[in-house]
């Protein structure tokens, strides 16, 4: 090769000399690195705590190059800067974008550029003969996000639903750590000297054991001292634990109520579903498809199984479980306190299905709620809230037990509303067009 071509290949590869690996020719006979001005570009990405490898097809799906980065700011920028103009990059596969790919993802979006996510690939999957390599999962990557097979839009992760997945992590750490200590607890009493074991038998409920066991006198001889002693520490723990659950509580509660008010007035949901529901959804909505989408990604859509002359339909055990958790506990309460759910499973259960199969389907009605709430979570024109409704009842003299009878509610029900113990939009807008309704109807007084 002469010394003039020799000076060609080393130009070609200068605009991206923070790019690992060897050069060659790709398809065509040109030389791999050579990515050509204006040219429409693929772009994957496999992300890792310190270095994101990328890798570049052309418009035709033959390799360009492939390069390693720094997982720092710096890298993001030089990553874009190998990738060139957002106008020319089709797409940019991201593996990873809720963890390691984060912040590239948030800079990528930033700098204007089409950003999917493409899921990992599990290991018994990968086809044999394949191979697996940083350089080859970032490729694959590529590829996927060029078909749209197996891609979806990311989570944004700058607005108050990061803030609030932050606190239910935190949460669930707390909660974690309150029910390890409670089962250590137990066992260090099952194994205690008997005269321990009979000062706290009976005590079974944790809010009733574990408060007694801070209190722990001092006893008899060294051992009895040391379980006290271990037994005082594992308590200690609980209830502080304990204390960080409702703290926050406290805090994710009100980002609910100053952003999505709308949520916690669904039947059934409290803070903790609702953070769930909200952190599986993301800072962007939007990005699902519909509401079949939503409930297909929280594992309530039942999945078909039919072949043949059987028609039939298998349970849905993928998903996100945790926003899964969320709609199941909304269904249970439902079931205990809502006639109209209680009249749906009757119907469900007498049509031959289970109690089981009856729930998947309530599950699957209240996923079509939340969608509607989440993509309009502050809506316009909401009835007011329970202690205001109140006040509204009181001034009018209206009593309580009347209002219960003709919402068709218990004067407990209506109670537990009005002191703010209950949320639910629908009730609170009937009471509150009830409560109209009966001003409407008073005498009107001369002015």
């Amino acid at each position: 090769m002469s010394a003039d071509n020799r000076t060609s290949q080393l130009d070609c590869s200068a605009p991206v000399s923070a790019m690992s690996g060897r050069l060659g020719r790709g398809a065509g006979g040109r030389p791999r690195g050579a990515k050509m001005e204006g040219e429409t570009v693929i772009a994957g990405v496999d992300t890792h705590k310190d270095v994101h490898v990328l890798c570049l097809l052309d418009g035709l799906g033959r390799k360009i190059r492939s390069g390693s980065f720094g997982a720092d700011p710096e890298g993001y920028d030089r990553l874009a800067e190998a990738i060139g103009d957002p106008g020319s990059c089709m797409v940019v596969g991201v593996e990873g974008t809720a963890s390691y790919g984060a912040g590239l993802t948030r800079r990528l979006v930033e700098l204007g550029y089409n950003v999917v996510e493409v899921l990992r690939p599990k290991r018994d999957k990968v086809r044999p003969g394949e191979g697996k390599s940083d350089p080859l999962d970032a490729e694959r990557a590529a590829r996927k996000a060029a078909s749209g097979k197996g891609c979806s839009v990311p989570k944004s992760q700058d607005g108050w639903v990061e803030a609030v997945r932050q606190l239910y992590v935190a949460r669930r750490l707390a909660v974690a750590t309150s029910t390890s200590c409670v089962a250590c607890a137990k066992s260090m009493l099952t194994t205690a000297p008997s005269a321990l074991r009979e000062r706290f038998r009976g005590r079974e409920r944790p809010k009733d054991l574990m408060p007694l066991l801070a209190r722990g006198r001092k006893a008899g001889d060294a051992l009895e001292e040391s379980v006290l002693a271990s037994l005082r520490s594992v308590a200690a723990v609980w209830k502080e634990a304990r204390s960080q659950v409702e703290s926050l509580d406290e805090r994710i509660r009100a980002l609910l109520e100053a952003n999505a008010p709308a949520l916690l007035g669904v039947e059934g949901c409290g803070t903790t579903t609702a953070a769930a529901l909200v952190v599986a959804a993301g800072d962007n909505p939007g990005r699902l498809k519909g509401e079949a989408a939503f409930s297909m990604m929280c594992g309530a859509s039942p999945i078909p199984a039919s072949s043949g002359k059987t028609d039939r339909h298998r349970l849905n055990r993928g998903g996100n479980r945790q926003a899964n958790w969320a709609l199941y506990e909304i269904a249970i309460k439902r079931m205990a306190y809502d006639e109209r759910t209680r009249r749906y499973v009757a119907r469900r259960t007498s049509e031959g299905k289970s109690r089981r199969e009856a729930v998947r389907c309530l599950k699957r009605y209240i996923a079509r709620e939340v969608y509607r709430v989440l993509m309009d979570p502050n809506p316009d024109g909401a009835a007011p809230e329970g202690p205001e409704l109140a006040k509204m009842r009181k001034a009018m003299r209206v009593t309580q037990k009347k209002a219960a009878a003709e919402l068709g509610l218990s004067a407990a029900t209506l109670g537990h509303l009005e002191r703010g113990k209950r949320r639910s939009t629908k009730l609170e807008r009937r009471y509150y067009e009830l409560l109209c309704e009966l001003e409407r109807a008073l005498p009107q007084t001369a002015s």
